[in-house]
């Protein structure tokens, strides 16, 4: 084990949490855009929630979502008893001073939801399938950002 912890700090592995990580230069530091939609508005606060909130912001972080309604189960009588959403989120860190990027990317996910109940359970089902596709495209985006050290890049 001791041999294994020594060739991951000799190819400069560094914990993203540990001292001087890029979680620690970047919790506290990124201001999201105004969210616009319902799903804008999950993924914003899941971003709130993973990168802390946004006190002393130097980074700027702009996205846009697109999520797509597919049917996927359907009856002999026609009738769609599944749905997946496909989501995608590309995004952009600039640093607020100088506009300039830090990072930009696309993340991709999906999930589903049935329509079998109730017209209010298909329509709560629905809607906890947005917020769950928000919050899996959010955290994406957050592990994408604690990739980079944005000191590096700028």
């Amino acid at each position: 084990m001791l041999v294994s912890v020594l060739a991951l700090a000799a190819c400069g592995f560094s914990p993203v949490y540990g001292p001087g990580g890029t979680g620690s230069k970047l919790f506290g530091k990124v201001r999201t855009a105004d969210p616009k939609t319902p799903d804008d508005f999950t993924f914003a606060g899941r971003i709130a929630e993973r990168m802390g909130p946004d006190s002393a912001a130097t980074y700027e972080l702009k996205w846009q979502l697109r999520i797509a309604v597919v049917p996927q189960a359907i009856t002999p009588d026609e009738i769609t008893t599944r749905y997946a959403l496909n989501g995608s989120a590309e995004y952009l860190l600039t640093n607020i001073q100088t506009g300039h990027a830090v990072s930009r990317g696309q993340v991709s996910s999906f999930t589903s939801y049935s329509t079998t109940g109730t017209t209010i359970a298909t329509m709560a089902a629905e809607q906890d399938a947005h917020e769950r596709l928000a919050r899996l495209l959010a955290d994406q985006v957050v592990t994408r950002l604690l990739a980079i050290d944005p000191a590096t890049v700028e």
